[in-house]
């Protein structure tokens, strides 16, 4: 059971920005080996890059109406 709420979100809000924080350089080696790794699979290029772009716009769409709400403290 969690006893203090404000000492776990500051942990987790300590581990998102260390993990997130990289260099360019390394954040873009990720990514080529990730699509490398997309190729290899077969699924890299898409055959129709247009296709779901109706349902991505869509989630877009609510993920930003929910970050114009304000957030309970």
């Amino acid at each position: 059971m969690i006893k203090n709420a404000s000492i776990l979100r500051k942990l987790e809000d300590d581990f998102i920005r260390s993990e997130t924080m990289r260099p360019e350089e390394q954040s873009l080696q990720f990514l080529s080996a990730m699509w490398n790794e997309g190729v290899a699979l077969g699924v890299l290029p898409p055959s129709d890059p247009w296709e779901g772009l109706d349902v991505d716009i869509r989630i877009a769409g609510i993920l930003n109406s929910c970050l114009t709400k304000s957030l309970p403290d």
